[in-house]
């Protein structure tokens, strides 16, 4: 069962009591904490579809990314709080002003709370939206509630993910959490270009880090064949946070270094992908958060 009491929810394992009032390295307590609720267009085309995905942003989160562009929620505990019934009404809202899907974005820390609010059984599919730093005995609990994992694999070089997000066990950790999320759900499913059920592993190209994402490229492409998982290839990068300053997340991404990317990721074989356009890496895209519940019912 999850619990919040010495907290094992992630793969930090702090262990702290959060059902006491304590912080975890989350920079949460037990208070379930949501920034934003809305229909959201700039998902991946089999996510967002024509009317969008109902995405929940949780507030809080397991890692610390010196590059994250919604740390103001992450890491800045912007967000109301709210009960399981209001979680549960922010759903049915979504879904009655056409949600494609309920995608929870980054949920991990809260699932003792959001697990009630998924039952009874939504009637479109559930979407589980994470940056990949999961632990495998969590991820178990939600067998049956999941129907699409959209994972972040953000790393292959343990040192990057240890420098960049305080995680030098990020690579090993999200490497085996896919691989439970890929038992969970199988092959991945698409009805009328809609994702149904599966896997969509996302990638953000980094500056200066070729190397680190054709390590991403290579893992994909060997433990997964052809049609099994979901590929999506990011350049939305736009320098955000501590580390906003520091070459060379001070600049964005080059053409040559996406180009880079996406041509090993083609000649690896993986076809079943989604890239992105450099109009990606504008701030406009990163999405409006709030800290009342009022403010969150306005975009819906």
């Amino acid at each position: 069962m999850l619990s919040y009491a010495n907290c094992h929810l992630c793969p930090r394992e702090c262990g702290v009591n959060r059902s006491a009032g304590n912080v975890g390295f989350c920079g949460m307590t037990d208070k379930l904490r949501v920034a934003r609720a809305s229909l959201h267009h700039w998902e991946e085309p089999c996510i967002s579809g024509h009317f969008g995905s109902g995405t929940v942003f949780f507030s809080g989160c397991a890692l610390r990314c010196g590059f994250c562009q919604n740390c103001e929620i992450s890491q800045e505990n912007l967000g109301a709080e709210l009960t399981v019934s209001q979680l549960r009404d922010l759903f049915l809202r979504l879904i009655d002003a056409g949600a494609e899907n309920i995608n929870l974005v980054t949920p991990s820390h809260f699932l003792p709370s959001i697990i009630p609010a998924l039952s009874p059984k939504l009637p479109v599919p559930v979407v589980y939206n994470c940056g990949g730093y999961e632990r495998v005995e969590t991820l178990k609990m939600l067998e049956g509630l999941v129907d699409i994992y959209l994972p972040d694999l953000k790393y292959s070089d343990p040192d990057l993910a240890k420098t960049a997000s305080f995680a030098g066990d990020y690579v090993e950790c999200a490497q085996k959490a896919i691989m439970e999320m890929y038992r969970q759900t199988g092959s991945a499913v698409l009805e009328d270009g809609m994702m149904k059920k599966g896997v969509l592993i996302r990638h953000l190209v980094l500056p200066d880090h070729v190397s680190n994402s054709l390590g991403v490229v290579d893992w994909v492409s060997e433990t997964f064949t052809r049609g099994e998982v979901l590929f999506s290839l990011m350049r939305q990068f736009t320098p955000a946070g501590r580390l906003k300053d520091v070459p060379p997340f001070h600049r964005g991404v080059t053409e040559e270094e996406y180009a880079a990317v996406r041509s090993w990721m083609e000649l690896c074989g993986i076809k079943e992908g989604y890239f992105q356009e450099d109009s990606a890496a504008d701030g406009a895209y990163i999405p409006q958060f709030y800290g009342t519940f009022e403010e969150i019912l306005q975009d819906l």
